[in-house]
């Protein structure tokens, strides 16, 4: 029986459309929502499976099953590592949540410091939610949206499914590409890749200019396939909450690229990296002198992966936005309300959109890392959360009445700078490929902005 999207997210991947026989799922089971939010899961780590497989296969030739177990990929959309005997902050600022607006609901996203202010720059010096509430009451909810928006915040109203579609910016992400490809720079010198079939990545550089899920999934995923992967954050950025999950098996820096010695650092990070994987705004390295032709020419063959929030084309590009606030613009909040019989909105169980995304792109580089060693071109790709998005909601509701896929127990144990904890196995298995991290979690900025 076909897994829902693999198809699709093969065919945007360019990948072999023959590769999908050998993708098979195990378990049952469903993350209960009104989309089919483990389905997505279990493709989206599929195709990343696959590609790391047609990559082994490239210098083996043989061709390798690759199996998705269902309630592995659905924990790993939510959280891989456990605590033991501690506890990680809550994920949400306090006032980060839906409210009622005059005329609807709109999400406000205070997590980062700078979001926080903005909001109530707009609203007033207010702390508690509850008079947060009560000021957004007075509020029409796409006047107050645009305001936080301008004043440098994020903001997302309510829409349904149809009002997104007559969007500008929902129309102008329907007709952008699931996966946006486009030729690189040739490469001017030797490939440094070790591939095996035990560690394929072995000798590949990834520079991380992500944060918070997507960008950060991709990189670990290609970090447990043997990439040397190096995160680097601006300083006083934090994420405390997600931390352990999104550093297992990378090196995590500090730069700040506004002054000229951090930006000459980054500068010689990405002309010595094989794959730069960024999150940032449209435009915001364009800001910093490092515009994609720049790239290209830093590191001729470079592989250059790309996400935001809400597309590429559109009014709406240059938006700040997380999967919460594009789950609110998209229609699946609004589509959660009928299906949870609720009248507030009513998101996904997971983040889904991040995790799918970050998947995706892993798949995405380790495909462009194939096409660069048969013509030795780099690679430009991108997507956004929105897109994604769009791919979910086009596969239709989850069929009533399923049942709730199993949490798996975590069994490998981690030594994290915050204590021990637990990790999940895998959630997918290639004949002969160890996926696993050569080092535990770490806290942002605990290494030096080099290569190892």
């Amino acid at each position: 029986m076909p897994v829902p999207f693999v198809t699709e997210f093969q065919a945007a991947l360019g990948g072999p459309p023959d590769a999908v026989a050998r993708l098979s799922v195990s378990g049952a089971g469903d993350l209960l929502s009104a989309y089919r939010v483990t389905d997505l899961a279990v493709a989206s780590i599929g195709v990343a499976g696959l590609a790391a497989a047609e990559l082994v296969e490239s210098v083996t030739g043989e061709a390798r099953p690759v199996t998705v177990d269902r309630a592995l990929a659905s924990a790993w959309f939510g959280s891989a590592v456990a605590p033991v005997g501690w506890t990680l902050p809550s994920v949400w600022d306090p006032l980060a949540r839906n409210y009622r607006a005059k005329n609807g609901w709109i999400r406000l996203h205070t997590n980062a410091p700078p979001h926080r202010a903005a909001a109530l720059a707009v609203l007033g010096a207010l702390a508690d939610p509850s008079d947060v509430g009560r000021a957004v009451r007075r509020w029409d909810a796409v006047e107050l949206e645009t305001a936080v928006v301008a004043a440098g915040g994020c903001a997302a109203v309510m829409h349904s499914r149809q009002e997104w579609l007559a969007h500008p910016q929902g129309a102008a992400v329907q007709r952008e590409p699931l996966l946006d490809w486009r030729d690189g720079s040739a490469s001017t010198e030797g490939d440094r890749l070790e591939i095996t079939p035990e560690r394929p990545l072995a000798g590949l550089r990834v520079l991380d200019l992500t944060r918070v899920i997507a960008g950060p999934v991709a990189t670990r995923f290609l970090a447990g396939l043997g990439a040397e992967v190096l995160r680097v954050d601006p300083p006083g950025w934090n994420e405390a909450a997600i931390v352990p999950n999104m550093t297992l098996g990378k090196r995590a820096a500090r730069l700040d690229a506004k002054t000229p010695e951090g930006r000459e650092r980054l500068r010689e990070l990405i002309s010595t990296a094989d794959v730069l994987v960024h999150g940032y705004r449209l435009g915001a390295l364009d800001d910093l002198g490092l515009d994609a032709q720049t790239r290209q020419a830093l590191r001729p063959g470079l592989i250059d992966v790309s996400l935001n929030a809400y597309g590429f084309t559109g009014p709406w590009a240059r938006r700040r936005g997380f999967d919460s606030l594009v789950q609110m613009s998209n229609g699946i909040a609004h589509r959660g309300v009928a299906w949870a019989a609720s009248d507030a909105p009513t998101p996904l169980p997971v983040q889904a959109l991040d995790h799918a995304t970050g998947y995706l792109l892993a798949a995405a580089t380790l495909r462009a890392v194939l096409l660069r060693r048969t013509d030795g071109t780099g690679r430009v790709i991108r997507t956004s959360l929105a897109r994604v998005g769009a791919a979910l909601a086009a596969g239709g509701d989850l069929p009533p009445g399923g049942e709730l896929v199993s949490r798996p127990e975590p069994t490998e144990t981690l030594e994290t700078p915050w204590g021990d904890a637990r990790m999940l196995r895998p959630p997918f298995e290639i004949a002969g490929v160890e996926f696993g991290f050569t080092r535990p979690p770490r806290d942002l900025g605990a290494d030096d902005a080099r290569w190892a």
